[in-house]
């Protein structure tokens, strides 16, 4: 039970920070506008030569990469937290260190669920049929590329020492992946390179996971989906677990050795 008040306490911190900061809060809902917008609207013209829809194609690529990034860029907090002398405090409370990174990647997910929800909204606005079954399917199963990205980004930045360190980095690791993941275009049929890049990527399976789900059963899934989602929640949950041990540990002998 105590453990379970940690993981608590501390997303509730991160999800009242977001709360309290107005710009970031604004800038969460403007970009799902952009992508969905633009990116989903750019891609109306050619929606014959693709074979399907490229709006619902586009939702769900940009509702898995805003759960995933979002997630994964939020822990950018723990060096914030690291700078400020906070995380010593955590640390030194007799909790499990897992306990304490993991309620910062769930803190991280609810700010993502934030996020994710403007996707929803902005998607119904600009004509994806999407009813409140499959709402409510996709929220559950957006859980799964968050809190993955949450441990993508702990073992990243658990050795960056500051939080310039990471701003530099991190757009650099999750950039390239807008685009080997799939999120704007079908990945199925990539050059040979392009393609290894792709299945490297781990927004790659966040994001065919997503859309697995939401194309189950269609007749475009053939055309869209890269794996099933069994297949993709099975990577996923291995990576998971290499992410976040291998990423708790670094964080805390990082900062024993500090």
């Amino acid at each position: 039970m105590r453990e379970l008040n940690a993981i608590f306490t501390i997303a509730l911190r991160d999800f009242t920070k977001l709360i309290r900061d107005r710009v970031r809060l604004l800038m969460s809902l403007v970009f799902p506008l952009i992508f969905i917008g633009i990116f989903g609207g750019s891609f109306q013209s050619i929606s014959k030569q693709l074979g399907f829809d490229p709006l619902p194609f586009v939702f769900t690529g940009v509702f898995a990469q805003v759960l995933f990034q979002s997630t994964a860029s939020g822990i950018i907090s723990l060096i914030e937290d690291r700078e400020n002398d906070f995380s010593q405090e955590i640390f030194v409370s007799p909790i499990s260190r897992y306990t304490i990174i993991f309620g910062k990647i769930l803190g991280e997910t609810l700010v993502s669920y934030t996020q994710v929800i403007a996707v929803v909204v902005m998607s119904i606005i600009f004509g994806v049929s999407l009813s409140p079954s499959t709402i409510l399917v996709l929220l559950v199963a957006g859980l799964v590329p968050a809190l993955f990205g949450g441990a993508f980004g702990t073992l990243v930045l658990a050795n960056l020492g500051s939080q310039r360190s990471a701003n530099q980095l991190f757009p650099f690791l999750i950039f390239p992946q807008f685009f080997l993941s799939g999120i704007f275009t079908p990945i199925k049929e990539l050059p040979p390179i392009l393609l290894v890049f792709s299945r490297l990527a781990p927004m790659t399976y966040a994001v065919d996971f997503i859309r697995s789900i939401f194309y189950l059963g269609k007749p475009e899934y053939s055309k869209i989906v890269v794996f099933d989602p069994l297949t993709d929640f099975a990577i996923m949950a291995i990576l998971f677990v290499i992410f976040l041990t291998s990423g708790t540990y670094l964080f805390v002998k990082n900062e024993r050795n500090r």
